[in-house]
């Protein structure tokens, strides 16, 4: 799911991860909403609330919008930053790093809450939103930019003008790649609506509350062997038939 990179990936390569890391992404947004009532996944509403603070000079109020954006801009560099400074390790996952981390703020946000008051809930906004620009950071370099999951409006943009090209003939040379397009997107929309309904479920219905974020970290995790374990599986049974 990780292993392949670049131009070795396919649709079937870019399904797994967008399926995986949307339902996560879905998890995160709606936890992150029910907990501190904020956006944990994308930065477009603080973008706007940050501006309109700045408008009417209401400037320290806006600080905290400034490091929710901050925070996804940081989390979307460190991941870059990871990846690049470990690609030459041949021997390295160089994606396993950030997807660790990632896996460390959901697990830890998700424990610290069952025995500490959180007193401090932008804190915790931040670190989400620091989790979700490592997560888009590295899907999106993983796939070449083909795949983002974190946020849907540019998807839904994307599937509108997609769709739109499947009734002009002139792209018929193209169809194929269309709806390769369209079913990826598709996936990546419906995936994070079902980890946006199990978030929401296991928060509040199961009562489970930030302890939800587990649970997306326990998804990441073995997303991120499951190429390791397929291989094994696979080399196992090779040598049974022997």
């Amino acid at each position: 799911m990780f292993r392949h990179q670049g131009k070795s990936r396919n649709l079937k390569h870019n399904l797994r991860i967008a399926t995986v890391l949307s339902f996560v992404a879905g998890i995160v947004n709606v936890v992150g909403f029910l907990a501190f009532n904020q956006l944990t996944t994308n930065v477009t509403g603080h973008f706007a609330l940050f501006i309109n603070d700045v408008a009417e000079f209401k400037f320290w109020k806006g600080t905290i919008y400034f490091l929710y954006i901050f925070s996804f801009l940081f989390g979307s560099f460190c991941s870059s930053f990871l990846i690049e400074k470990f690609r030459e390790n041949k021997q390295l996952n160089v994606y396993v790093i950030p997807t660790l981390i990632e896996c460390f703020i959901l697990i830890s946000v998700g424990i610290s809450s069952n025995f500490l008051i959180i007193l401090y809930p932008n804190i915790v906004t931040c670190l989400l939103l620091f989790a979700m620009g490592l997560q888009n950071s590295f899907v999106t370099k993983i796939s070449n930019a083909v795949v983002r999951t974190t946020h849907l409006t540019g998807l839904f943009t994307d599937l509108g003008i997609d769709l739109s090209m499947l009734l002009f003939p002139k792209y018929d040379t193209i169809r194929v790649k269309l709806k390769a397009n369209i079913k990826l997107r598709i996936y990546i929309i419906l995936f994070f609506f079902a980890g946006g309904l199990s978030g929401g479920f296991f928060y509040s219905k199961l009562n489970l509350q930030l302890n939800t974020l587990i649970i997306g970290a326990i998804i990441l995790l073995i997303s991120l062997y499951y190429d390791a374990l397929r291989y094994k599986v696979i080399k196992v049974k090779r040598k049974n038939y022997k």
